[in-house]
């Protein structure tokens, strides 16, 4: 399933929806339909486990194409916002992860220039998180080197604690795009969450893609564009850590749980790295998406 979070207008609370044929169905308003009780938060689905999954994935197919009253809307008449507006604790950024990168960052960045060892860990706090379209800020008075990572987004289903490699993929929920925005003139003695933890450096969307239609995230083409021109243009395949190996090595010491979500890291193109340098400025659109999951959209503004 595609699973997205809603505003039918814009007096009207969040919901929980999938994402079918250019509509949005409320899956709280068909499981009521069909006497079956599922919650109307992203966050609270998760929470039910794949059982949860299970049981919407069988409700929407069965009532493809005759959805109950009120159960379905055009995606043109809502808006999309965040899968996840507001997740319980901070996002786990990966980086350094694609080897490319590694050496790009190494010229302009004072990152090591020899491949890590162990998966580069930093956070991004929950109010970095914005939704399809809206607008990343460009703060003037805090940086003058606004860049762009596109990244995979993993998030997690159930909780894992210590988990080995192997069973290290049957915790996750789904997958989602996001973009790492970094104001690179912000990292303090090495610490990388003000550069990268600032409000609205973490769009996220548009949908969360369940697990099951993705059973390998390890070959999805991912790409970003800056006002139409390509700039990001890589495949997972090339991630330096893969996923099972990110939840393996995290969960070793810190317990994840369900809703948590992983991005695993950028490849090269961005902006720091490019020969002059470019950065984001307001009037600019950045576009970004994975195969198979998405594309977000978000102008830069100046605030």
């Amino acid at each position: 399933m595609r699973l997205v979070t809603y505003r039918a207008h814009p007096a009207a609370a969040a919901r929980l929806g999938a994402l079918v044929d250019e509509q949005v169905v409320d899956l709280a308003t068909l499981g009521a339909a069909a006497g079956v009780a599922l919650p109307d938060d992203m966050l609270a689905f998760i929470d039910l486990g794949p059982h949860a999954v299970r049981v919407a994935s069988e409700l929407v197919k069965e009532h493809a194409g005759r959805w109950p009253l009120a159960s379905a809307l055009p995606l043109a008449n809502v808006r999309l916002l965040a899968p996840i507006p507001r997740p319980r604790k901070n996002i786990f950024g990966i980086g350094l992860n694609y080897v490319e990168h590694v050496a790009e960052s190494s010229r302009t960045l004072d990152t090591a220039k020899d491949l890590p060892k162990q998966p580069v860990i930093f956070s991004k706090p929950p109010t970095t998180v914005i939704g399809p379209g809206e607008a990343i800020a460009h703060n003037a008075r805090l940086t003058q080197q606004l860049d762009w990572e596109v990244e995979l987004a993993v998030v997690m289903g159930t909780r894992a604690s210590r988990v080995t490699k192997e069973a290290a993929l049957s915790h996750v929920f789904g997958y989602s795009v996001m973009i790492d925005v970094s104001a690179r003139d912000c990292r303090r003695a090495g610490q990388w969450i003000y550069s990268k933890g600032q409000d609205t450096y973490g769009p996220f969307g548009p949908c969360i893609v369940t697990a099951d239609e993705i059973p390998d995230p390890h070959g999805l083409n991912l790409w970003l564009t800056v006002n139409g021109q390509m700039k990001q243009s890589s495949n997972t395949r090339h991630l330096l850590f893969d996923v099972a190996y990110l939840i393996a090595d995290i969960s070793a010491g810190i317990s994840l749980e369900p809703g948590d979500i992983i991005a695993t890291g950028t490849p090269e193109g961005v902006g720091a790295g490019r020969t002059p340098q470019e950065w984001l400025w307001p009037g600019d659109v950045v576009e970004a998406g994975v195969e198979g999951i998405g594309t977000l959209r978000h102008p830069v503004v100046a605030v």
